[in-house]
């Protein structure tokens, strides 16, 4: 069975809740359309994404990568367009190590795009009453460099899967604590994941037809 690989972050210093871990859990062994889905929560820690994400592509090798990550400013569902291959941290990742201006792979590209159908996810999610929209930059933190490894390493080794990067905003409980409003409940979350899931099996059925 084909297989869907869909990954969340630990929390990290400034975040002691992240609802991306909760997300991926909640997909984990799931058959959709014939794809089972496999789930990892990945480590706050640039050298660990850099190191053990190929690992586990190479391992499983899935037909698609769905990335998430918290995004605290957004207030709708982001779907990443572009990874650049730069690491300059605001603040230190889980390990202690504070990047700034500099590459995730010296001999990769500047940049590459997500390969998932991007722009109808949006305009599903839309038609579904799921407030979101596209985004031109993950960042470069560690959402950001984990979607760069991917595409890297699909590219290096030639592999057919699709990838991309999905940012969430805050839920209702963080935003109260923090006393922002930008906030969305986890049903509506979790329905955005299996919309962007769906969409996706059905960009991979389209292009073979």
């Amino acid at each position: 069975m084909k297989t869907i690989l869909i990954t969340g972050f630990e929390t990290w210093r400034e975040e002691k809740y992240n609802p991306t871990a909760d997300l991926a859990r909640e997909f984990e062994g799931k058959v959709i359309d014939g794809y089972r889905v496999r789930s990892e929560v990945l480590p706050v820690s640039f050298q660990k994404v850099r190191d053990s994400l190929p690992k586990l592509i190479l391992k499983l090798r899935p037909s698609i990568i769905i990335h998430m990550g918290l995004a605290p400013r957004a207030s709708v569902i982001l779907i990443e367009r572009v990874a650049i291959n730069l690491m300059d941290a605001r603040v230190p990742d889980n390990d202690g190590y504070k990047p700034v201006d500099e590459p995730i792979f010296p001999d990769a590209p500047v940049a590459y795009f997500s390969t998932l159908p991007t722009r109808r996810i949006v305009e599903v999610l839309r038609k579904r009453g799921i407030p979101s929209a596209l985004s031109y930059s993950a960042g470069t933190f560690l959402c950001n460099c984990a979607l760069f490894v991917s595409l890297h390493t699909i590219h290096t080794y030639g592999l057919n899967t699709l990838a991309g990067f999905v940012h969430v905003p805050y839920t209702p409980k963080q935003a109260a604590e923090k006393q922002l409003v930008a906030s969305m409940c986890m049903h509506l979350l979790l329905e955005g994941i299996n919309v962007t899931i769906r969409e996706c099996i059905k960009a991979l059925s389209e292009k073979k037809s």
